[in-house]
């Protein structure tokens, strides 16, 4: 996406522009308008060559398919007193702002996976926890600004498009969340084997500001990508 700006004379503004676009490519962006394109559409790899590498997860878990009986009661975090401010540290946990929280009923959520695919699906949030899943510390980084290492758990993204199916057809996810931000990636990107739905963070549900009741996690990627709130998974 290119960042249309007021284009007023002058070096001053010319050095804030490129600031701005850098920030837009590097750091998952303010929530938008739903439906709208996102801020960080169109920003590249985190493996571009451009840019160092992202750290490789450690610690990888991984735990088998459970029932429904297996599961542990659901535990709705609180919503939180103070919201910092974006980019700003949480207390709580530890980890750096971004994104506008939402409330969701997780009574009547559901994750759809849409577009491109042989099986849609629309998943409560015991059935992702029913699914096979994996456990690791993860580096959420946003060039320029923070890096946040956590232990986050969560459903395979490999096993969930299995059971979808894409096309042969299909190139890309687009990731979509309940704040309105949405973000794309490659699906090849999408199916490597590290890369989960977090439902959990260090051992308990995520919380209300790192995206209860599902992010998205990509070890690999750049946390533009790690989409919040996440109620939606178009394949295209």
């Amino acid at each position: 996406m290119k960042l249309r700006l007021p284009r007023p004379a002058g070096r001053g503004f010319a050095i804030a522009a490129a600031a701005l676009a850098l920030f837009f490519t590097a750091c998952a962006p303010r929530a938008t308008t739903p439906g709208a394109a996102p801020a960080a559409g169109g920003a590249p790899s985190a493996q571009s060559s451009a840019s160092p590498p992202v750290p490789a997860a450690t610690g990888i878990q991984r735990y088998p398919a459970r029932s429904s009986a297996q599961l542990p009661p659901i535990a709705v975090p609180e919503w939180p007193t103070v919201i910092p401010g974006y980019t700003q540290l949480d207390p709580a946990t530890g980890l750096h702002m971004t994104g506008e929280p939402v409330r969701i009923d997780i009574a009547s959520y559901r994750l759809k996976v849409t577009g491109k695919v042989r099986h849609p699906l629309s998943l409560s949030y015991d059935e992702l926890r029913m699914l096979p899943g994996i456990r690791s510390r993860a580096t959420t980084i946003c060039r320029g600004y923070f890096e946040d290492n956590a232990v986050w758990g969560g459903a395979s993204l490999d096993e969930l498009l299995r059971l979808a199916d894409p096309l042969s057809s299909a190139k890309d996810l687009e990731l979509r969340g309940a704040d309105g931000y949405s973000s794309t990636v490659t699906l090849a990107e999408a199916r490597a084997g590290d890369n989960y739905l977090a439902y959990e963070l260090a051992g308990k549900p995520v919380p209300v500001l790192q995206g209860f009741p599902l992010r998205a996690v990509f070890p690999s990627l750049l946390g533009n990508r790690w989409v919040k709130w996440l109620l939606e998974i178009k394949v295209e």
